[in-house]
This record gives C-alpha cells, structure tokens and sequence, in this order.
C-alpha cells in the first residue's frame, strides 16, 4: 500500500510516468478503506498460519479487503475524465478485456444500499465492481484522486479460503459469500488458471485499451528506503482496536 502511495504522489508531481503494478501478498492481511474509522475488536487478535494478520490502510476508500490468496493491481496517471463513474469505466476496461481474454465474462455490479453497513468489501457490489453473470464479485477497486491524477487500485479474489474468511468475517450469505457452496462455473474455470496467465492477459489487455507499450522499471535502493518508511504510515496500530 505504501508503494502505491508514492506512486500516486510521484505521478501527481510529474516525477513518474503512468504506472500499472500488480502485486501479490506474503502473508494474510486486512487492508482498510481510506475513512474506514471502525472495525470488529477481534481482528487485532487473529492468527493465521501462525502468524498475526496484519492490517495497513488504503490510499483508496471502500471497505475492508482481505488479501492474502488474491491477486491485488494498481494504476495511477493523469485522469482521463473529471467524472469518477467515467473514469472507473475507463480503468476497469483492461481488466474486462483481460478476463474475457481468458474465456471469463464480466460486468459491472450493481450498487447496493447495504455496502456501508458491511465491513467485508466482497459481500456486496458497487458500480466500481466487476461480478461475474450471477452476481458473484470477482473483483472489487476504489479510487484516490489529486487534483487531475487518480489512483485506482483493486483485488481479484477468486480463491479465498473459507476459514480464513470466516474467522475474519463470520458466516457471509451463500449467495454473495467467497465461502459460498455453489460457486458457478467461471470460478471454478479460472481456479484452474496459472497466476502467470492472468497477468499475461491483463498486461496485453492493459497496452490493447491505454494504446501503450508497457516497460518493466524497477525501483532504485532510494526509492525504497523512502517507500519502508511510509510504510510504517500505513500499518495500523494493534493497541488501539475499535467496535464495530
């Protein structure tokens, strides 16, 4: 999260090109949306294969996400449009590009008057969201703007254990849940994907949509000494546990 901060700043100062990043998680951990002020006590006190499950904050709004088994991608670069429902549909053409690349159909959700009142992100669906046919979220994306340059970042869930996520969210609605019994077809054929497949697609999909030649570029030793120390910004403290 901390990288895609600074992404987001340098790109907003002019100091780095447009960048597309995706990213995979070590260990279990819950992010939380930016203005997300309130989360269950117990959180703070979970452990997964014996370790801590670490909690950090989004640059991004929305609400929890629980990472860990998910593939997780960021963009930042000047905002092709004032309008952030726009500006959704634009970024997210990639990704439905990418997946329907891979045999998998995807449309927007449909906003749900519960999504403020639930602290998991993948159990309900905005307009920002990508469902497959029958609703189920595969993936789910906020934005963070500066002026004229927005981030969007986002995650792919479509393998998530189901202990995990009750033990983090408790029993979820058989129809929206991760932990659901009666997953559809897609979901299972993408289970049977290669991780390097699907950044395959979403990177050829990423240059066919933005018109661009993408180029890997590493980060030098200064970039992430600074990066290490914002990280420590966006870790949350486990002495202060809030209700919810």
């Amino acid at each position: 999260m901390a990288l895609d901060a600074w992404l987001f700043e340098q790109c907003y100062r002019g100091l780095q090109p447009p960048t597309l990043r995706f990213y995979t998680w070590s260990r279990a951990t819950i992010s939380l949306g930016k203005n997300q002020r309130v989360w269950p006590t117990h959180w703070q006190e979970l452990v997964w294969q014996n370790q801590p499950l670490e909690m950090v904050r989004r640059p991004t709004g929305g609400r929890a996400v629980l990472h860990g088994q998910d593939l997780t991608y960021a963009i930042a670069l000047p905002a092709p449009t004032t309008q952030r429902s726009q500006a959704y549909q634009f970024l997210c053409q990639f990704l439905v590009q990418g997946w329907h690349n891979l045999g998998i159909q995807l449309q927007f959700g449909t906003p749900d008057r519960n999504y403020i009142h639930s602290p998991n992100c993948f159990t309900t669906a905005t307009s920002a969201d990508l469902v497959l046919a029958d609703g189920f979220k595969l993936i789910g994306s906020a934005q963070a703007w500066q002026g004229k340059t927005v981030l969007q970042h986002g995650s792919m869930q479509w393998n998530a254990d189901p202990q995990l996520i009750g033990q983090v969210f408790g029993n979820l609605p058989e129809r929206t849940s991760q932990q659901g019994t009666s997953r559809p077809q897609e979901l299972q054929r993408i289970q049977q994907l290669s991780l390097e497949e699907i950044m395959n697609s979403m990177l050829q999909a990423a240059q066919e949509c933005f018109g661009s030649q993408l180029q890997s570029q590493p980060l030098s030793a200064t970039e992430w000494e600074i990066i290490q120390t914002l990280a420590s910004s966006t870790a949350l403290p486990i002495s202060q546990p809030r209700e919810d």
